[in-house]
């Protein structure tokens, strides 16, 4: 771990709270087979939290990009006092998670370890770092889309994930300009659920995203 920065990894200071409660790449803008198997719908935005983010809600506005959004550069997550990120995304039912994707760049600032933790929300740095994973993801520096095969077996009954970002390839800070999940979905009765997706989507026609291109007011830290 980075210990270059005055960085609180106690989950107390500084808004950094305990409770937040193979690489594949993209190279077009196929949405078949893609779509057939990437959860969106399914997130529940609102009670996205990212730790050590420099602008409030970054990590949710990266989060909510649609998948024709996913190669915009704006808005984008970039860690604050170092570079290390501690994100929970919660789902609207159960997850059978098959993958992770994550687009990045070719710099410095690009993510490397991810470590992946299912169904805990009382995480923060500390306990991030000292615990044991349920998955250690390894990524690439590029600006492609990177798809990180989960083991199906360690993920078939997640209705939150933690994603810490524990190092980059370098620099001070991370930045991440998309993350999407790839797996199958379950409402809370246990019931399949199958969702259509147009074959040719529309940005506009995403009227449930509202705001996502306006970034918040600079702040410090933003923790829970």
């Amino acid at each position: 771990m980075s210990q270059h920065h005055a960085h609180d990894h106690s989950g107390q200071g500084h808004g950094h709270g305990s409770n937040y409660g193979g690489d594949s790449h993209d190279h077009s803008d196929e949405t078949e087979p893609a779509l057939q198997t990437l959860i969106w719908k399914q997130i529940d935005f609102e009670s996205i939290r990212t730790l050590n983010e420099s602008e409030s809600d970054q990590g949710a506005k990266i989060v909510e990009k649609t998948w024709p959004q996913r190669l915009s550069a704006e808005p984008k997550l970039v860690s604050d006092a170092d570079e290390q990120l501690l994100m929970f995304v919660p789902f609207t039912g159960v997850v059978k998670l098959h993958a992770v994707l994550v687009r990045s760049s070719e710099d410095s600032s690009a993510p490397k370890t991810l470590k992946l933790f299912s169904n805990r929300d009382d995480l923060d740095f500390s306990t991030a770092s000292e615990l044991q994973p349920t998955q250690t993801l390894e990524l690439s520096q590029t600006a492609e889309i990177q798809e990180l095969p989960v083991k199906r077996t360690l993920f078939g009954n997640t209705y939150n994930l933690n994603l810490f970002i524990a190092d980059n390839f370098g620099d001070d800070v991370t930045r991440i300009y998309w993350i999407g999940f790839k797996g199958e979905f379950m409402n809370l009765n246990r019931e399949p659920v199958e969702v259509l997706y147009e074959k040719a989507a529309n940005p506009k026609d995403h009227t449930l995203i509202q705001g996502v291109g306006d970034m918040a007011s600079p702040g410090t830290r933003h923790g829970m």
